[in-house]
């Protein structure tokens, strides 16, 4: 099975997508450019388990222009974007995605990526990694790097470190400077909210809005939520982000105490039933939930269900429970990343740096073949002063560069007041 999509016939739409994503990602093109006159990936199958956006068809464009065959999938049943999806598929790509997969599907689609044998894996969310170590053990012996995309997975990689059961280096792209204080920050602050309002055409100013989570990711909600109007709560259990929460103007107070304030709600964790059966019985009726975290358990979906009276799809990606008291309480996106199941995810001037990150991070897996432990490594800050450089460079700003006397008093320690 070479592709599977839900409409090879989407093609042509599919490439004017791309084309347009193309003209925005500008610092990815130069990378491409190089990629196509040194052929740093040679002779590599590259597996991915990516959000199938017209931004990543960038980033696999990209690979193959390094000399990479490449097999991809999605990495969430909703973010697909099948006129992408069916593009690459013409263009000989091995794409196996469409939007709405079911879990049977998803699983189907992860193995027949794998089954290509890759020798180096891109991954968004650890689950064709976790696939790999749990049920496809006999590719290890042929990989060389892998890379993860987001914190999720990160959280997810760290737990398999500490528990000894890494078995091949992965690169956290996600810890670049250029990925989370970029990508996660303005670019999930802009889209989760762009999720939202396709999802509801709700109004956010004059709203409370509750945002569970104040890393990168939540500190881009609140900012655009503050900004159209809202008035933001932030729930933590970090301390110090709590803390700079609170300093950046923001009430903060547990989500048993917000549940009774909000009318929007969005969880950005990466952990479980943030939002649970308790925290939804306090709400005000017509609530909105959303998830702007990796996956759909953020948000106690299947306890909402249980709990609820009655069901029924209101609008595309807005379904409306009633619940005890007839109180309405309305889910974006079925607890999925919203952003991606009911907007097109992140800009591409946003994953032009991200996707920047992932194919350098495997040009330098593989240049130091054999020489990464089977660790959760960070790319050197070089490279991420390169892919600054380069977008710098696209966007046709220029920067300060130190004297030889600053570069001399920063190396010293001597000279001081």
């Amino acid at each position: 099975m070479d592709f599977n999509v839900k409409d090879i016939k989407l093609a042509e739409q599919g490439k004017n997508q791309i084309e347009y994503a193309a003209q925005h990602m500008p610092a990815l093109q130069k990378i491409k450019e190089r990629f196509e006159k040194e052929k740093p990936l040679a002779g590599m199958r590259i597996g991915m388990a990516l959000h199938v956006t017209k931004e990543t068809a960038n980033l696999v464009k990209t690979l193959i222009a390094g000399g990479a065959e490449v097999a991809i999938t999605g990495c969430n049943p909703l973010s697909t974007q099948d006129d992408v999806a069916a593009a690459l598929a013409e263009e000989g790509v091995k794409v196996f995605a469409y939007k709405g997969e079911t879990k049977e599907d998803y699983y189907k689609f992860l193995n027949a990526v794998l089954d290509f044998k890759p020798t180096a894996t891109i991954d968004d969310g650890c689950d064709i990694i976790s696939e790999i170590h749990s049920k496809r053990t006999d590719l290890l012996k042929d990989l060389i790097v892998g890379t993860e995309e987001t914190t999720t997975g990160i959280i997810r990689l760290h737990a398999m470190e500490k528990d000894n059961a890494l078995q091949y280096p992965i690169i956290a792209v996600n810890d670049n400077q250029t990925k989370h204080l970029f990508d996660n920050y303005y670019g999930t602050g802009q889209s989760t909210l762009d999720g939202i309002m396709r999802a509801t055409n709700v109004l956010f100013s004059g709203k409370t809005l509750v945002v569970s989570g104040y890393g990168d990711c939540g500190k881009g909600v609140a900012l655009r939520s503050s900004g159209l109007g809202s008035n933001v709560i932030v729930c933590e259990v970090d301390p110090v982000r709590a803390l700079q929460a609170r300093q950046d103007g923001y009430r903060v107070m547990p989500i048993a105490e917000a549940a009774k304030l909000g009318d929007i709600f969005v969880t950005v964790t990466g952990d479980k039933h943030v939002i649970d059966v308790q925290h939804m019985k306090e709400m005000k009726d017509g609530a909105i939930l959303a998830n702007s975290g990796h996956f759909d358990c953020e948000i106690n979906v299947t306890g909402l269900d249980e709990m609820a009276k009655s069901k029924r799809r209101v609008r595309w990606q807005l379904d409306e429970y009633t619940i005890e008291g007839g109180k309405k309480i309305f889910l974006c996106a079925e607890g999925r990343l919203v952003n991606l199941a009911a907007a097109e995810g992140h800009p591409s001037e946003v994953m032009d740096l991200s996707f920047c990150g992932q194919a350098l991070a495997l040009e330098y897996g593989i240049k130091n073949k054999g020489k990464l432990e089977p660790k959760v490594h960070v790319l050197p800050k070089e490279v991420d002063e390169t892919i600054a450089k380069l977008k710098l460079d696209a966007m046709d700003l220029t920067i300060d560069e130190l004297t030889t006397e600053q570069k001399a008093y920063l190396a010293s320690w001597q000279e001081g007041t």
